[in-house]
C-alpha cells in the first residue's frame, strides 16, 4: 500500500520536527511554515491530511483551514487543527471554518495517531 501524504503546517521548526519524527514511518511527512504554504502544498501535493497550527505569520490557521475548505481542489482534504490553545471557543471556531478535528499540544503520539487515523478511515 502506498503511504498517504501528511502535511504539517507550523511555524515552530521544532513541533515540525516532532510530529515529523512521530509520523515518518507510516506516512510520507509535507511541511509548511504559514498558512500560504499550507495551501500551496496542499493544491499541488494533496495530502490526505493536514495537521494545521493556528497562530502562524503571513495567515493563520483558521484563515487557510476555510480556504483549503472552500477551494473544490482541497475540499476534501482532512484538516486537523493542532494548537496549544485549547479554549471550547476556539474548538467552536474551528468547526465553523470546517476542520475535521481538533487537537491540544502538548500531545501524545499515540493520542495523534488514533485521531488521524479516525479521520483518514472515515474519508
Amino acid at each position: 500500500m502506498d503511504k498517504q501524504k501528511i502535511l504539517i503546517a507550523d511555524d515552530e521548526p521544532g513541533v515540525r520536527l516532532l510530529v515529523s519524527r512521530m509520523l515518518e514511518e507510516e506516512y510520507i511527512v509535507l511541511e509548511a511554515a504559514d498558512g500560504e504554504e499550507a495551501i500551496d502544498i496542499a493544491i499541488g501535493q494533496q495530502p490526505a491530511l493536514i495537521l494545521m497550527d493556528l497562530m502562524m505569520p503571513k495567515m493563520d490557521g483558521y484563515t487557510a483551514c476555510f480556504r483549503i475548505k472552500s477551494d473544490e481542489a482541497t475540499k476534501g482534504i482532512k484538516v486537523v487543527i493542532l494548537t496549544a490553545i485549547g479554549h471550547e471557543l476556539n474548538k467552536k471556531y474551528a468547526k465553523e471554518m470546517n476542520a475535521d478535528g481538533y487537537i491540544t499540544k502538548p500531545f501524545t503520539h499515540e493520542s495523534l495517531v488514533v485521531e488521524m487515523r479516525r479521520l483518514l478511515e472515515s474519508s
